[in-house]
């Protein structure tokens, strides 16, 4: 940790230095000798405050709790959840200003991006509650009437993850219960800290054991997806762990949606509006540092428009400001951890040493002693456009999920649609025309969980999301979405 580091309970945040159990703030690792583990600033690459770690009996109390609310909870109308979801996000919301410096301190991101990805929490929570849920009608003629019920699974483990620690979170907290179940919320362990501050407005808002957040590792992780006592995991994350969770799930049957990974290929045609493709493939490639499932991974461009498209590319990403997040008007912070860091930095100088690689702007990711102008040991890599390289490159093949992005050109149009679905990743892909007609046609090909047309990664709570192939098991937000989080009853009758 390096001479003179001190590690500090996050007091100056209320419920940050706390799990939330059955309605009460447990603070067991500080009062009672349990185990806590460091919190990095990747900024800085230096820990700056201790978390507790939940223990397996903390864990089984939280189910227990979770379970022993979850009649009652059940019993209240869509109405009744609704409004106490909307007051939840009404106190996020309120909260905003005093939890994005700690968001910022704990993930990297710029002041400006933590605060409304706090706000935008809350709007969401109240668009997922806002989703009619109501029981159906299949049919009611001389053959019978036959209705469609649902109910609520029980308990829902959620696993979140570090990238958008708080929104990703909340809109599976929205979800599991509005539909009328109880929940367990795990943080990433890169980024507990701002979701446990959550958790204390939550034991305001919300009546003890319907919501519980618990902060841990790996070993919690592996402990909620086996537990006998919760019936669904959501989870969103890694392929690899992914895998994992849907393997140990398996041995109770547990109900699952996954989130996963992608390598979203974006295909500028050669009548694109090049200045609208340039921007809005800057901005969803290296918003939040390239860090988002659903960001541009790989750019194909039409032959004919490549220099011209990639001139303007570069000087959109050229005035991209990069530096602590706390220093307000950054664009981008950091990497915000160091296993992610290393990563990128290697697909990084691998890229740039393969043989027609073109270095068009960034290509910097060193820490350094001092780590530079961006503050001692930071995970700062510049923001960085690579031309010349092809599918054989990890750069182009797998996930990066950071600022680097390879541009490649196309000959035609089938061979653009063949390569970029020539991956097991699935999630997110786009088409940049000016004919509806022809971007819909090609859009229609793209093996990806959602095309969007002259856009990229817009994320709406009314909208289902998830990925094909690798890249996910079901569907978030939306009516599809919300189904996924309740269980299915026929109920037939006769006529009469």
């Amino acid at each position: 940790m390096g001479e003179g580091t001190v590690l500090e309970r996050p007091a100056s945040v209320a419920g940050a230095d706390a799990h939330l159990i059955g309605g009460r703030l447990v603070q067991g690792a500080f009062e009672d000798g349990g185990r806590s583990f460091a919190v990095i600033d990747p900024a800085t690459g230096r820990p700056f405050a201790l978390c507790p770690e939940a223990s397996q009996a903390d864990l089984d109390a939280a189910v227990a709790a979770a379970r022993a609310a979850f009649p009652a909870w059940a019993a209240r109308t869509p109405e009744d959840r609704r409004a106490f979801i909307h007051a939840l996000a009404d106190s996020i919301a309120a909260a905003a200003d005093r939890l994005a410096p700690l968001l910022t301190r704990e993930h990297g991101k710029p002041i400006e991006q933590a605060r409304m990805e706090l706000t935008v929490a809350a709007h969401h929570m109240k668009q997922l509650a806002a989703l009619a849920i109501s029981d159906e009608v299949l049919r009611d003629d001389a053959r019978g009437k036959v209705e469609l019920r649902y109910h609520p699974l029980g308990v829902v483990g959620a696993i979140a993850p570090w990238n958008f620690p708080i929104a990703l979170a909340m809109h599976k907290v929205a979800q599991a219960l509005y539909t009328g179940n109880t929940l367990i919320l795990k943080p990433s362990p890169y980024t507990p800290l701002t979701t446990l501050a959550v958790g204390a407005l939550a034991a305001d808002v919300l009546p003890a054991g319907v919501m519980n957040v618990l902060a841990g590792g790996n070993d919690l992780g592996a402990w909620m997806t086996a537990h006998e006592g919760i019936d669904k995991i959501s989870f969103t994350g890694s392929v690899a762990t992914g895998k994992k969770v849907m393997a140990s799930a398996a041995a109770t049957l547990k109900r699952i949606t996954l989130e996963l990974g992608g390598n979203d290929a974006t295909l500028v045609l050669a009548d694109a509006d090049l200045d609208k493709a340039a921007a809005g493939i800057a901005r969803s490639g290296f918003y939040n540092c390239g860090q988002i499932c659903m960001a541009i991974k790989r750019v194909y461009v039409a032959e004919p428009v490549c220099d011209a498209f990639l001139e303007k590319l570069v000087e959109k990403v050229r005035a991209l400001k990069v530096g602590p997040g706390s220093t307000p008007g950054m664009d981008m912070g950091p990497i915000q951890n160091l296993p992610q860091y290393e990563k990128v930095k290697a697909y990084l100088e691998d890229a740039v040493a393969r043989p027609g690689a073109q270095l068009l702007t960034g290509g910097s990711a060193s820490r350094g002693a001092q780590g530079g102008a961006h503050g001692e040991g930071g995970y700062f890599i510049e923001p960085t456009i690579i031309a010349g390289l092809d599918e054989s490159v990890p750069l182009v093949c797998e996930e990066q999920f950071g600022p680097v992005m390879p541009v490649l050109s196309f000959a035609s149009e089938d061979e653009a649609v063949q390569r970029a679905n020539a991956t097991r990743f699935g999630l997110g892909a786009s088409v940049w025309s000016t004919d509806e007609t022809r971007a819909r046609a090609v859009a229609g090909q793209l093996m990806a969980g959602t095309v969007w047309i002259n856009r990229h990664g817009l994320n709406e709570s009314d909208v289902p999301f998830g990925g094909m192939k690798d890249s996910g098991y079901g569907r978030e937000h939306g009516v599809l979405g919300i189904r996924a989080y309740q269980e299915l009853q026929v109920v037939s009758r006769p006529v009469g």
